[in-house]
């Protein structure tokens, strides 16, 4: 490439390297800093080695062993990790052995030692001195000796060009000193392709999309168990957006993808735009897999342009489920989806849910039926518009429902972390309690809600935060009342103890009913708690607020708690304790004049890549007569 230079780098002074040399075979490769040395046409080596079982019995010594370096060479050694079972002839077991040479070296380069000795004898003989033909006893005699040697430091790391400060948050990149590289640390391989990742990140976090490595240098002095370690950058030219071209649509419009990217010709490069991009196009759901890719180089103009490359999902989607509770019996429900109806990723869902069927009494039945329509890219790429039409009947210990309820609006991705919504509703239910009887509530309203969430993984969260506030406005038709429904939760994670073994998790979560009375409230719009998702233990939506007669409505304040303490077991089980509370208040503010509810229980969790399968059991403290002795719930995802 014209302009720029080359050099294969001074791995360790030539004086250095003697024991290394003397402890690699001949001709046998192997990788640093992602070049390979002492490679040589292996032909022989990879002829057909599938022969006769070949048993062998290993001793793995090692000498000094500190850090735990005999098990992480163990874990790096082929020959260790596959000694339960024969290899594949004597020309197998000799090529494993070869090749060990070459995983043991570079685990002791990744750890800082660049002195060490490493031995694999086969009855009695160096491996790398047999001929692959060679003849070996029944049960092979196999003895691996590794002297890790000295800890070697950094005397000197440098960047030699590294990218300026910048005052921008958005483009700082952790400095490579703290990453390991500086003089003092630990001189570990990886910690220097670190350093030059970060660098390189650092050059395009401020425009300069093609920044590279130009140099590296590495020189270790054995009498002083010392590295100097130099990394030379080029940045390369500041490039701006060129034009963004799309293949492999079929149904999706090339232009509304291209706009959905939110890249714009002519803006300055930002790598954090590219994820931004594949994650606003993951969002569209309509793409069975994504790529967006550079330019080899950038033009005389400044330009870099881009492709976005993509493979399209089947148009349409049907799903089945099912589930049972103790308390809500059996529940059916299905969908049907059209992803992409008219070439903008446009979603059209049509849902079916029907619980409490195991009654047989069509009266007891719980139904949800609707259709929503999505649209995405609406104003910004980041905006998207939808509307539903929902029809439900919902049978409750302390109410029925049976209600029709439409629903229009916008949500918008600020930022990764934060999301809004904004949308224009009305309703009209009719509710039967055994306190007021039968009546209807017509309202219309708007919603507005924020949502900040840092969580590392919504599913299985170990660290971050959720918080989610929600404002209903709304004008109640029939009793001529305005009022507002205000709600807020917070949940935090901290996780503990080697690879975050422990979490503690926290929720919160307050509500509150300004305007009507409990009387002139539609019951959906007052506070319950109690449930999977609330006060476990407890029926569902089976707190509130208690009358004379002993029946239980919905109140207008709410505070919820819950407090866990999950453990991972194992690789794939977990175990977690945890209380919960709620309390709902007859008035707008809590004045506690009723009982705070607790809940108490254990879980049981089968760890997956897609969430932990939950299994919880928990008991009421203090139960009303239609709450159970105990409950179990069974989901996918931790309980918060």
């Amino acid at each position: 490439m014209s302009g720029r230079r080359y050099k294969t780098p001074t791995l360790l002074a030539m004086g250095a390297i003697a024991l290394q040399l003397a402890t690699v075979p001949p001709g046998q490769a192997f990788e640093l800093f992602g070049m390979r040395f002492f490679e040589r046409d292996r032909e022989a080596e990879t002829a057909d080695i599938i022969g006769q079982p070949q048993p062998y019995s290993i001793d793995f010594a090692v000498a000094a062993d500190v850090d735990g370096m005999e098990k992480t060479l163990k874990g790096a050694s082929s020959l260790w990790q596959d000694r339960a079972e024969p290899a594949s002839g004597a020309a197998g077991l000799i090529a494993k052995a070869r090749g060990d040479y070459q995983k043991l070296l570079a685990t002791l380069y990744s750890t800082g030692r660049y002195g060490g000795t490493i031995s694999i004898t086969i009855d009695g003989k160096e491996a790398f001195d047999l001929p692959p033909d060679a003849r070996l006893a029944n049960s092979a005699a196999v003895r691996v000796i590794v002297d890790p040697g000295p800890l070697f430091h950094f005397r000197d790391a440098t960047v030699v060009n590294p990218a300026p400060p910048t005052t921008d948050r958005r483009d700082q990149v952790e400095p490579p000193a703290k990453a390991g590289f500086a003089p003092g640390q630990v001189a570990r391989s990886g910690v220097i392709l670190q350093a030059e990742r970060l660098s390189i990140d650092a050059w395009r976090q401020q425009g300069h999309a093609k920044a590279s490595v130009i140099e590296r240098r590495v020189t270790a002095a054995h009498d002083g168990d010392q590295v100097d370690a130099a990394i030379e950058m080029d940045p390369g030219r500041r490039a701006v957006y060129g034009p963004v071209s799309v293949s492999g649509t079929q149904r999706m419009d090339p232009a509304f993808v291209a706009y959905m990217t939110g890249l714009k010709p002519g803006e300055e490069y930002d790598p954090d735009d590219l994820k931004k991009a594949s994650t606003r196009l993951s969002r569209l759901d309509v793409f069975r897999s994504m790529r967006i890719e550079e330019a080899d180089a950038i033009t005389r103009e400044g330009l870099l342009p881009l492709s976005v490359i993509v493979q399209e999902r089947a148009l349409r989607r049907i799903g089945l489920g099912g589930s049972y509770s103790t308390l809500d019996g059996i529940g059916l429900e299905a969908y049907w989806m059209h992803r992409n109806l008219f070439g903008r990723a446009e979603r059209l869902r049509i849902e079916g849910r029907v619980a409490g069927i195991d009654s047989l009494d069509p009266d007891d039945f719980t139904y949800r039926t609707g259709i929503i329509f999505t649209k995405p890219g609406v104003y910004t790429p980041d905006t998207d518009f939808s509307a539903s039409l929902i029809g439900e009947r919902e049978v409750l210990d302390p109410y029925t429902k049976t209600g029709v309820s439409a629903e229009t609006g916008f949500t918008h991705v600020f930022t990764d972390e934060l999301s809004g919504r904004l949308f224009v509703n009305a309703r009209h239910a009719r509710f039967e309690d055994d306190t007021f009887g039968t009546r209807e509530f017509t309202s219309a309203g708007l919603l507005g809600g924020l949502t900040y969430d840092t969580r590392d993984n919504p599913a299985d969260a170990t660290r971050g935060y959720y918080a989610d506030f929600v404002a209903e406005p709304f004008y109640e038709f029939n009793y001529n009342n305005p009022g507002v429904r205000f709600t807020a939760e917070g949940r935090t994670y901290y996780g503990f103890g080697e690879d975050a073994r422990f979490v503690l998790a926290g929720r919160v979560k307050l509500g509150t009913l300004i305007g009507p009375e409990i009387a002139e409230a539609a019951p959906d719009r007052l506070f319950f708690a109690g449930g999977g998702a609330s006060v476990r233990g407890y029926a569902y939506r089976n707190i509130g607020v208690e009358t004379p007669a002993g029946n239980v409505i919905g109140g207008r304040s709410l505070i919820e708690g819950s407090v866990e303490l999950r453990t991972r077991v194992t690789e794939t089980i977990g175990v977690v304790g945890f209380v919960d509370a709620g309390y709902v208040g007859e008035e707008t503010f809590p004045d506690f004049d009723q009982d705070l509810k607790l809940g108490v229980g254990a879980g049981l969790r089968y760890l997956t890549p897609l969430g932990p399968i939950r299994l919880d059991f928990a008991v009421p403290i203090d139960p009303n007569p239609d709450d159970p002795d105990f409950a179990f719930y069974v989901g996918i995802g931790q309980a918060f």
